[in-house]
């Protein structure tokens, strides 16, 4: 058996040393050989507010623009708090219920940890 590690993009047993790097040759993925082989793969999506806090499930954030509420005439208005938040993947990764108007979507880019 090889010592080598296995490939971190497919799995596969069938790596091979290609110098500075390992090579897997059944899905072509290259990695440095000083490389942290570990998976990298964590759970919780690294989410970050418009400043680049990162968020988490149950933070409390302010919008910093107003937001027109799709299928409404209402808007999100500058300045208004949406308490415990939560993370979803997606391209509207906050998950929130706002006062007012119900639950909604936000996207992390108009908004800022309070």
């Amino acid at each position: 058996m090889s010592d080598l590690p296995h490939c971190p993009a497919c799995d596969s047993a069938f790596t091979y040393d290609d110098g500075l790097q390992y090579v897997c040759p059944e899905c072509g993925h290259e990695w440095s050989r000083t490389a942290d082989t570990r998976a990298t793969d964590d759970e919780t999506p690294q989410v970050r507010d418009a400043n680049g806090n990162p968020l988490a499930d149950g933070d409390t954030v302010t919008v910093i623009k107003d937001l027109k509420v799709k299928g409404s005439s209402s808007v999100v208005k500058v300045g208004t708090k949406v308490k415990n938040i939560r993370l979803v993947e997606g391209d509207h990764d906050i998950d929130c219920k706002v006062d007012g108007i119900g639950p909604m979507k936000l996207k992390s880019e108009f908004v800022k940890k309070a």
